[in-house]
């Protein structure tokens, strides 16, 4: 079974700690790369380690999910790694579109814009989306070569 990676620095701590306590539920093996408490805790790290096992592992991971205040940060942050195409979502729509048609492999989530239902059914959403290929091939390509 392909591991799901999960991120947070200390503004999704919360956030995180929920989504990890219910993909467990659901049966999802988790790898947790902090932070360990909501302490303060530097996103960049968080986001360039989650980033760089998922595009190093695909194999390994089925994707990544960060969160923080806003998703911002982080979203900026693991984009920084070649190979990943993260996504920051605030709907069920954009978290569907974002792996129908970017094969996002991580999904960036904030705290403190998104309550937690939301989050879950986004999380939800995004894990049960498929890439559709076809006319978006030559655009992902393209983002995963730049």
């Amino acid at each position: 079974m392909k591991k799901i990676a999960l991120g947070s620095d200390h503004g999704g701590f919360r956030l995180k700690e929920l989504l990890k306590q219910r993909l467990e539920q659901e049966g999802y093996a988790v790898r947790d790369f902090g932070c360990a408490t909501p302490e303060p805790a530097e996103y960049p790290e968080i986001a360039f380690a989650l980033a760089q096992a998922v595009a190093a592992e695909p194999e390994e991971y089925r994707c990544g999910i960060l969160c923080c205040g806003t998703g911002i940060g982080m979203s900026i942050a693991a984009n920084k790694v070649k190979g990943i195409r993260a996504a920051l979502c605030a709907d069920c729509f954009s978290a569907r579109m974002a792996k129908e048609h970017n094969d996002a492999n991580v999904i960036t989530l904030g705290e403190r814009v998104t309550g937690p239902e939301l989050a879950w059914e986004m999380v939800k959403t995004f894990l049960a989306a498929e890439y559709r290929h076809g006319v978006h091939e030559a655009r992902v390509r393209a983002l995963t070569e730049a």
